[in-house]
């Protein structure tokens, strides 16, 4: 392992939680887990020292045996036949069966082989228990989306729906589920802005995020479901440049040229000239630089490179911008949660995330020169002034990079939420076609009143008013379903 690919891995019975990736894998497969749910699940484990009991499990991630969703992952994990586990879908039918191998234990075990201290669990349909349970399974509960249903909307919104992608909005959207908008349950999949696209084409979500705009072959792709694709921008972030340097306070002045050089490899101490020309008087130590990027398909990224390509034709011939690109050098990490860890844990390193991340960890973070020639800290008010004045193009795709304004933070994105105007037509019943039109509605409401609290910024009202519109104009087989 190198000293630039830190890694801290707590082991939970057959579980091994990775905090630095925020990945929780398993023999054969990777479980997918919401934000809240991987950390709740990691303080489970600390607290238990690795020895995780299933009532308790159910109780601190997902709530209570009660609940619609922990009662469909009961069924799936606790149904025994002759000696073996049987995967079922969270109808209660069955939909797979356990390969005929030994089970393996998340915790303790009795002398008949039930159920004592822990869950039972083939390792290989843990797999399936990725895919099929934390997002089919919801799906099911709300209504399959692969089952079209054919009938309009009931003006009830009681249902749990199910989003995937951008983990620079997950701090929001869990935000926004846990609070019980409007009766909606969410269960939000935190995978990356090109993974919850795939997501949504592949109609093992109810909804996808993204932070970059879609690209026509992205609307090309979720048109193939029936029905053209909505974005919706929903709300504004800052992407900070987080270092760690030991004796560097927050404030250390960067450039688009000095930070594309940064991550371009040229530059490669933290006492380089052309840092230090930035920074007169400030001593800076001549500790190696380590870059830490996105290592998946990453709206962050998309937004960090769309700046630095604005700004540095160097940067923009070599590496170019977009969710997936080819760093020349560094180390990659999952999610902004994974980058945010190996930013704490490598000293000397710099890494891109959402300010919320980097508030999290208490980082230190640079101000960067704007295109007024200002250099402007990350906050709630830069980002804001960040997104006055956009064009808002007819499909709401907004892009922006180097905005204009004095007081423009320059590294701000805007965040989507993407589905089908027509949601049944797209496979959804219409019950979860209108909880999904409620979720938005309330993110583009009252959810903008609560954005402050996560450190992220609301809308400037001209971009809000053309949202409310095209959320009014989803539709459930034709009939209007999303008017509040």
């Amino acid at each position: 392992m190198t000293s630039g690919n830190v890694e801290e891995i707590l082991q939970a019975g057959a579980l091994e939680i990775r905090l630095t990736e925020g990945l929780v894998s398993v023999p054969g497969g990777v479980l997918m887990l919401s934000v809240r749910e991987f950390h709740l699940l990691v303080a489970l484990a600390r607290r238990t020292g690795g020895i995780l009991r299933r009532e308790e499990l159910y109780r601190t991630v997902w709530g209570s045996e009660l609940r619609v969703f922990s009662r469909s992952l009961h069924k799936i994990l606790t149904t025994r036949r002759t000696g073996r586990w049987r995967l079922r879908s969270a109808r209660g039918s069955s939909s797979a069966r356990a390969a005929r191998a030994p089970v393996r234990r998340l915790g303790g075990r009795s002398r008949h082989g039930h159920d004592k201290q822990g869950v039972n669990v083939n390792p290989r349909n843990l797999v399936a228990l990725s895919a099929t349970v934390l997002l089919s399974a919801a799906l099911a509960a709300c209504g399959s989306s692969s089952s079209k249903s054919s009938t309009t909307p009931s003006g009830s919104s009681s249902a749990t729906i199910t989003g995937a992608g951008s983990t620079f909005a997950a701090p929001v959207y869990s935000q926004w589920g846990s609070q019980g908008a409007s009766g909606v349950s969410v269960n939000y999949q935190a995978v990356g802005s090109g993974a919850g696209l795939t997501a949504l084409e592949t109609k093992t979500a109810n909804f996808g995020a993204s932070d970059p705009p879609l690209k026509p072959a992205d609307e090309a792709a979720i048109l193939k479901n029936g029905s053209p694709a909505v974005q919706i921008p929903m709300f504004l972030g800052a992407i900070t440049a987080s270092y760690n340097v030991a004796g560097v306070k927050t404030g250390l002045k960067l450039d688009g040229k000095t930070l594309g050089d940064i991550f371009l490899g040229k530059v490669k101490s933290w006492n380089d000239n052309e840092i230090k020309a930035l920074n007169p008087g400030v001593v800076l130590p001549g500790t190696p630089i380590t870059t830490i990027h996105r290592s998946d398909s990453s709206g962050t990224t998309a937004g960090f490179t769309g700046f630095l390509a604005a700004v540095d034709p160097e940067f923009k011939t070599k590496v170019g911008s977009g969710k997936d690109v080819n760093w020349p050098g560094g180390t990659g990490a999952k999610g902004n949660a994974g980058v945010a860890g190996a930013v704490a844990q490598t000293s000397g390193s710099i890494g891109y995330v959402e300010q919320a991340y980097a508030l999290q960890h208490n980082f230190t973070y640079a101000s960067i020169k704007n295109k007024a020639g200002v250099f402007v800290a990350p906050s709630l008010a830069s980002a804001t002034a960040a997104g006055l004045g956009v064009t808002v193009p007819a499909n709401l795709g907004i892009s922006i990079s180097d905005p204009s304004g004095a007081g423009s933070y320059p590294i701000t994105s805007a965040t989507f939420i993407v589905v089908n105007q027509d949601l049944c037509k797209a496979g959804l019943s219409a019950t979860a076609a209108k909880a999904v039109a409620t979720f938005i509605n309330y993110g583009l409401n009252a959810g903008q009143a609560v954005l402050s609290a996560a450190q992220y910024a609301a809308l400037p009202a001209a971009i809000l008013a053309k949202d409310k519109a095209a959320a009014a104009g989803l539709q459930c087989n034709g009939a209007a379903v999303g008017a509040p």
